[in-house]
């Protein structure tokens, strides 16, 4: 039996999301081996997690000292050196004015719900403000306060003012002043002092890889301010020197009270965290923990990740970069109808498929077949959006300028192969994806 069919027959289908029979067996910079012993070059990053890419030596380094002398195996109940310097390595990254604290979990969505959570006790409110189209994790929490269409039937959080997030491919230049019109009329409703905190993704990632209108969400940080809202910004796939500087809000002109970290911080290990002022994150003691919180090798993981995006510019990196892998793909989009729209930031990319430019039908089906092609011929990415038809690109940080040109390539012959018809619809649908 191969790889695929022992993963078919062994895991659980309910933690999977596939989109081609693909099986891994190792991997090596920005480059994956399959069981089948090709190597596909790999956009997508395991989602962003892998941000230094696949086997790199610092962190191979830091994660073979961490487990051959663990300092203990968690937070919980005991201090440990990685997870303490690792706290103090965040603060130093996310400076305030005012006393700051770290919580350490194991991933995107458990942050959130930690967000969530110490916000609303530290608040004495409930309310919450969030946006359509975002994905805060699967937690029931971080379920709870996020807008994506695969969450449809999760219970939304009490209070819950779901915003849209103006998307500037599709809605008119002034659809940013009609969002925060129509939130400040919301809150004279609700009363603004019901309203605990605003989660805020600087691009939204699965909603569809969307930048937000210039100045918005420092515009909607404003009022949240005036307001005493707390505002969240979940940065846990777009953060890190993806965007081409270290925090992607510094795109954006306003900081976040809380800073939400997660998949590329521990470079392919499980870890996430969140930042915000002592005054919320020392609200209460054993209120948000699991017994594996802070574990000392997931920590030194963090660290030798941080480490590396200085010593290897990885911020910078990632904008070069990014700017290659951008004007390539508007060369493609030149040649193939079905890119309408290419946008993004740094190494945080996504092209949206439409089937008609002028009226911008989405191009689902032909996403699918897209990544399920391109996967044939050696790349791995993957579609998100709440059409199901944006693809998305989110490679590790060390993405090489050969792999960049090779991945155009594939790309190239894979749309070409889609708009003609070349690509079995029939063996794409076994493939639910979103």
């Amino acid at each position: 039996m191969t790889g695929y069919g022992r993963d078919a027959a062994a895991l659980a289908g309910v933690q999977k999301l596939r989109f081609f029979p693909q099986s891994v067996t190792g991997g090596s910079g920005a480059r994956l081996r399959s069981d089948d012993g090709r190597e596909l070059i790999d956009l997508s990053g395991a989602w962003g997690a892998a941000s230094l890419g696949y086997g790199h030596p610092a962190l191979v380094a830091a994660v073979s000292r961490a487990v051959a002398d663990p300092a203990g195996a968690s937070v919980l109940s005991s201090a440990n050196a990685p997870a303490t310097a690792l706290a103090e390595r965040l603060l130093a990254l996310f400076p305030a004015p005012w006393a700051q604290k770290v919580w350490l979990g194991h991933s995107g969505s458990d942050a959130n719900e930690c967000a969530l959570r110490v916000a609303r006790l530290a608040t004495g409110r409930t309310g919450v403000i969030a946006f359509r189209g975002a994905y805060h994790g699967g937690t029931m929490g971080s379920m709870s306060v996020s807008g994506h269409s695969v969450h449809e039937g999760a219970d939304k959080a009490a209070g819950l003012i779901q915003l849209a997030f103006p998307d500037p491919y599709r809605d008119p230049p002034a659809a940013g002043d009609a969002v925060l019109a129509g939130l400040e009329a919301r809150l004279a409703e609700a009363g603004p002092d019901t309203v605990a905190a605003c989660f805020i993704e600087p691009i939204q990632s699965d909603g569809g890889l969307i930048v937000p209108p210039p100045g918005f969400l420092a515009r909607l940080a404003a009022i949240c301010a005036r307001h005493g809202i707390l505002t969240v910004c979940d940065e846990v796939k777009v953060g890190l020197a993806r965007s081409g500087r270290l925090h992607c809000f510094e795109h954006e002109g306003f900081r976040p009270d809380i800073l939400v970290l997660g998949k590329g911080l521990g470079g392919g290990l499980p870890l996430s965290a969140v930042i915000g002022p002592d005054r919320v994150m020392d609200c209460a003691t054993a209120f948000a923990m699991q017994t594996l919180h802070g574990n000392p090798v997931c920590a030194a993981a963090g660290i030798a990740v941080l480490d590396t995006i200085a010593a290897e510019g990885l911020a910078a990196r990632a904008e070069a970069q990014g700017a290659r892998l951008r004007a390539g793909l508007s060369r493609l989009a030149a040649r193939h109808a079905l890119i309408g729209d290419v946008r993004g930031r740094g190494l945080a990319l996504g092209i949206e498929l439409v089937t008609d430019r002028d009226v911008r039908t989405p191009a689902a089906p032909q996403a699918a077949q897209v990544v399920y092609r391109a996967h044939q011929l050696g790349l791995v990415l993957y579609y998100v959006g709440m059409r199901s038809n944006v693809l998305e690109l989110t490679p590790p940080l060390v993405l090489a300028g050969d792999d960049i040109a090779a991945a155009l390539d594939i790309l190239d012959h894979a749309l070409t192969d889609v708009a003609a018809g070349r690509v079995d619809a029939g063996a794409v649908r076994a493939f639910a994806g979103w």
